[in-house]
């Protein structure tokens, strides 16, 4: 186990937070060298998490602890992925995480590498400690988003040109092509005075394991992770999250209709519960030659007939995003995109009597008469 990281620390341990130590340094920044030792530490930390198949995805200076010996701990992972949440395009759906800190991908509501996406916010991390402040930053969610897509950023002066290099390499904003943890540790920059990290054997106790996880619902700040455990009722969904899936704010759409794609999910509101809502997309669906299944608030639709590019097949679930409203969220899970919006257009039809419209789909449908309220 790496003495960076990978105990489960109690709370009742001495630890201050990295943050804490920041903001008592001078200018709120720590010294080139003392910044790559913790960065070493972090890198080391949570490619030990990676190697387990766990992802973090909340990675910041809050969240990171130091002992009496400068020893750096990564706490709250109560948004960390495990394997059996990745899907089976190998990728992460959960929009999840700090602002400043999300990888563009992960707010593109496409999926996302989760070892590629906590690098990022190593990186954020990275320049936090050296600058005093965060490299991107805006009152407006809408802006920092841009500024995030587009790692629209500068390094200050007092940057050594080898930190500036690999900051960039790191926030990348195509994962593609973004430095890996791997090439992190190569780096001429990073390997200076790096000491590899000490394997240890601990056992962590269930109250260990219960005071990290039960941390993450401190915060204000976080876009919580919609749980499979079963539920008497529709996951209740934040604000972040809201605005992350809100189309008038979501990015990833923004970005689609200018490259000229075709969405592959759609999403309505309505005020009716959500037992109704579910009765009523099954009762429009059969009809469409669709198969239902149901567990909990969530459905699979999956088509009788063999198409352009096999079944298609839609993933359907219900958030409550107030006492007496509801949003449903409908992608393809697999098939034609095309012949999924198709599938759209007929269900709408079925399920007009149930959609909240709002007052800009009201002008929509004045204009182009036809999709029933449902928005996509």
């Amino acid at each position: 186990m790496s003495s960076a990281c990978m105990r489960l620390w109690p709370a009742k341990r001495r630890y201050i937070l990295l943050w804490n130590l920041l903001l008592e340094a001078t200018k709120g920044r720590l010294k080139e060298d003392e910044a790559r030792k913790y960065f070493q530490q972090l890198i080391n930390a949570v490619d030990y998490c990676h190697s387990r198949g766990v992802y973090h995805r909340d990675l910041k200076p809050e969240n990171l602890l130091l002992d009496a010996n400068g020893v750096l701990k990564v706490s709250d992972f109560g948004l960390s992925a495990l394997p059996q949440q990745v899907r089976e395009d190998g990728l992460l759906h959960t929009t999840c995480g700090t602002p400043n800190y999300v990888a563009p991908e992960v707010i593109n509501n496409k999926g996302y590498d989760g070892a590629k996406a906590d690098l990022w916010s190593c990186g954020v991390i990275l320049f936090v400690l050296m600058a005093g402040y965060l490299p991107f930053e805006e009152s407006n969610l809408m802006a920092l988003y841009k500024k995030i897509f587009k790692a629209e950023f500068s390094c200050p002066p007092w940057f050594s040109t080898s930190a500036k290099k690999l900051i960039k390499k790191i926030l990348d904003p195509n994962p593609s092509t973004r430095i890996t943890i791997a090439e992190v540790l190569e780096n001429d920059w990073f390997k200076k005075g790096y000491q590899p990290p000490v394997f240890q054997q601990e056992d962590a106790s269930l109250d260990d394991v219960n005071a990290i996880f039960n941390e993450s619902t401190d915060s204000p700040n976080l876009v919580v992770e919609r749980r499979e455990e079963r539920s008497t009722t529709p996951v209740t969904m934040n604000a972040f999250e809201l605005i992350s899936k809100s189309q008038g704010l979501d990015l990833g759409s923004l970005f689609e209709k200018q490259m000229g794609l075709v969405k592959r999910e759609t999403r309505f509101t309505s005020k009716c519960p959500a037992n109704e809502i579910i009765s009523k997309i099954e009762q429009a669906s059969v009809p469409l030659g669709f198969d239902v299944k149901k567990n909990n608030y969530k459905l699979k639709l999956h088509g009788e007939k063999t198409g352009r590019k096999g079944h298609l097949s839609i993933a359907t679930e219900i958030f409550e995003v107030a006492p007496s409203l509801h949003m449903v969220e409908l992608r393809k899970a697999g098939g034609d995109t095309l012949e999924f919006h198709k599938f759209y257009k007929n269900l709408a039809t079925g399920l007009k009597d149930i959609v909240w419209q709002s007052g800009d789909e009201v002008k929509d449908e004045e204009m182009n008469s036809g999709a029933g309220g449902i928005s996509s």
